[in-house]
């Protein structure tokens, strides 16, 4: 529900006029993003409530020399207005009760928290970028600022498809080769097994993601989708866990801890606020071998699985099956959870790679709610700063890896090289 000038209404069209916008407004509730917000963000509540942060936006394939033409004026117009109507938007009671009801990991007193929270408008700055045409940065308190990552994404990307091409050709491609991906998953040509859908941050639209997922609840695997607006829609809690920013934050933002160790500071803090509940591990912040340094038997007991987000999958899913199997735990009381860049074709794949070695699920984010008739965008938001400290994500891919300072990533690189050599 949005708030203009002390009054609440769920009018989209009031909301448009108000605020001057081209379009409807693109975010549609404080519960339109992805679970793993509310799950950090508990955390952060609970033990890391003074924490500051800078976020940064990245658009990685717009620009000269890439597959999208630059942000314009009128593209950044449009995000400031979109970003001012979201940050107009209040929590409703029924959704908070949904909110705890639903996921018994999730406080009272958080929910009563976030009754009072809103986002402020005063924590961005969008500008001109001279590669990609926009720069979008926010500041603030890490707790509160957490929250602006996947609504600014929804919003760049369905501004652009909208203002950048043919969006009535767009939709009308999306619904047909969606149902011909649903087609196949129904006639056996495609066999994923478990997935989600968690395709909120780069989707042409909500009203195509909404549309998307309503069509999905039917299809054999389909567990729920990682939008918590979506998720309550279709009666279903959201999917999913934690993010690279946590150990980040958590890990990599504080003085006193060695980045080198920021693993094990992360999966502490979330044992100590979540126990066995809440349970899949993020394994490659800086990089899957010195995880698993830390990933031992109590951790490795405690969650119920991991999850993979950058580099060869068969490589990564046999060195956690190694793993588990060297602490004494059978795989297949584990999953591995497969959330980097997917397609149907590319789980079922792995599915059936890793059938009868450990339970196995999948992620799909993009290949669902982008754009069908055209490369999708890729974007990102990630942490730069924490407490006035770099951090970075060095992950198993090179290319995923971000950090403002060139410096800190040479600090790092070195951290974990003297862990891997002199810490067993």
């Amino acid at each position: 529900m949005w708030e203009i000038n002390g009054t609440r209404t769920n009018n989209e069209n009031a909301v448009k006029d108000y605020f001057g916008l081209k379009y409807l407004p693109m975010v549609k509730s404080l519960l339109d993003s992805d679970a793993y917000k509310w799950s950090m963000g508990q955390c952060y509540h609970h033990q890391w409530s003074s924490d500051h942060a800078t976020w940064d936006f990245k658009a990685r394939n717009v620009g000269e020399n890439s597959k999208h033409e630059k942000y314009t004026a009128e593209d950044r117009e449009e995000i400031v207005k979109q970003i001012k109507a979201y940050c107009s938007l209040r929590y409703e009671d029924e959704e908070l009760n949904w909110l705890t009801r639903t996921h018994i990991w999730i406080h009272n007193n958080y929910a009563n928290f976030l009754k009072f929270w809103h986002p402020e408008f005063s924590d961005f700055v969008v500008e001109d970028d001279p590669i990609t045409g926009l720069a979008i940065h926010t500041k603030g308190v890490q707790e509160f600022i957490s929250f602006y990552e996947i609504p600014v994404l929804e919003i760049a990307a369905e501004v652009y498809y909208r203002n950048h091409y043919d969006y009535d050709e767009m939709a009308k491609k999306f619904k047909e080769k969606t149902l011909e991906k649903i087609d196949f998953i129904k006639r056996g040509i495609y066999k994923p097994g478990v997935f989600s859908e968690f395709g909120a941050r780069r989707r042409v639209s909500y009203e195509l993601q909404e549309w998307l997922v309503d069509h999905l609840v039917d299809v054999p695997g389909f567990v729920g989708t990682s939008n918590m607006l979506l998720a309550k829609r279709i009666g279903k809690k959201g999917i999913g866990t934690c993010a690279h920013e946590f150990f980040m934050t958590v890990g990599q933002g504080h003085p006193e801890h060695n980045p080198a160790y920021s693993n094990k500071y992360a999966l502490d803090s979330w044992v100590k606020e979540y126990g066995v509940l809440n349970g899949i591990a993020l394994t490659d912040t800086i990089g899957t071998d010195v995880f698993l340094r830390d990933f031992r038997t109590t951790y490795a007991t405690v969650f119920s699985g991991v999850r993979h987000d950058s580099g060869d999958p068969y490589v990564w899913g046999e060195k956690m099956i190694a793993h588990y199997k060297s602490l004494g735990i059978d795989p297949m009381t584990k999953t591995l959870m497969f959330s980097d860049g997917l397609n149907l074709r590319k789980a079922t794949e792995i599915n059936e790679y890793f059938k009868g070695k450990a339970k196995v699920a999948f992620g799909i984010g993009t290949d669902w709610s982008g754009p069908q008739n055209i490369d999708p965008l890729n974007i990102v938001c990630k942490v730069a700063i924490v407490n006035g400290m770099d951090v970075a994500k060095l992950s198993d891919a090179e290319g995923k890896n971000m950090c403002r300072n060139p410096e800190y990533i040479d600090y790092l690189k070195r951290t974990i090289s003297w862990r891997m050599k002199s810490d067993k």
